[in-house]
């Protein structure tokens, strides 16, 4: 059937698309401008010319920021915690979900880690306590400092949950059939099916340790071991260069305090940009999945 469309729904749709249009703008300016003052000169930079495009065009404030070894190393940290958090946390909201999505009758205790859950959904022990658990399991200065307390976000769990939940009960009785166990039915059976909602549980955990900066601050002693965004707080709010080296001293007049902070923001926005367009495919769909059962 084909929608014939008044001059009134034209009208309505041509002013959605340019209202969206608009706010799309909105949303890039911040990262066009940021990108256009990390490019452009200090004096330009100094006396307000830039908008989204570069003045004075020089990649000094690049040169400088990779050649900074503190910089370098909290990138390193970052992609490391990146890399640890994520795989932690897919692996462990997996095997949570799986055992909670089956019936009272294959999973006894279901009811009662159910609400095990659902209490640390609504209670949190406090900065204080977290703190104290950390520094006594001997996590303080590590990697795992900020990785380990957050592996098991229970607003994922209950995604993937109700997901597993909406699949056919004939997958298991054909699994068993074929002698398969519980095992071999969530690897070769649920998790190749599982891909839009894991995709969306990465995005969420990828986003959450890419800017997570307040638990560097708090579990690490020495600013080497500071992630990305904790070292970027650190600079922004002292507002202050690293010391420069005799290297740096041929940089100096086309950079300053802007302009670095400039190329740090956008360098720490790049990842996540260039993440997003390969996820954004399994995001909608993955956001709704199990969602409602039916």
């Amino acid at each position: 059937m084909i929608e014939r469309r008044t001059f009134s729904r034209k009208l309505f749709i041509y002013a959605n698309y340019i209202f969206l249009a608009l706010f799309s703008l909105t949303c890039l300016f911040p990262i066009a401008h940021m990108a256009a003052m990390s490019l452009s000169s200090n004096a330009a930079v100094t006396a307000g010319w830039v908008t989204v495009w570069p003045i004075g065009f020089n990649l000094d404030s690049y040169k400088y920021i990779f050649s900074n070894n503190v910089f370098m190393n909290t990138v390193g940290v970052s992609f490391q915690r990146l890399f640890l958090g994520v795989s932690i946390s897919l692996t462990l909201t997996v095997l949570a979900a799986y055992p909670l999505s089956k019936s009272q009758l294959k999973f006894r205790s279901r009811t009662a880690y159910s609400w095990f859950f659902v209490v640390t959904m609504i209670f949190n022990g406090g900065l204080i306590p977290t703190f104290m658990v950390v520094k006594e399991t001997g996590l303080m200065d590590s990697i795992w400092a900020l990785v380990l307390p957050s592996a098991v976000n229970v607003f994922n769990v209950v995604l993937m949950l109700n997901f597993f939940r909406t699949q056919p009960h004939e997958l298991d009785e054909s699994a068993q059939m074929d002698g398969a166990g519980a095992w071999r039915t969530l690897w070769s059976i649920y998790l190749p099916i599982s891909m839009p909602s894991l995709a969306t549980i990465a995005l969420f955990t990828i986003i959450f340790h890419w800017n997570s900066w307040f638990d560097g601050m708090i579990y690490m002693n020495s600013p080497s071991n500071y992630p990305l965004q904790t070292y970027l707080r650190t600079v922004i709010v002292s507002r202050d260069l690293t010391n420069m080296n005799a290297n740096d001293l041929s940089l100096i007049a086309n950079i300053s305090n802007r302009t670095v902070m400039a190329a740090q923001l956008f360098v720490s926005m790049l990842p996540v940009l260039c993440i997003y367009p390969f996820l954004q495919k399994y995001f909608v769909k993955g956001i709704v999945l199990g969602s409602v059962k039916g």
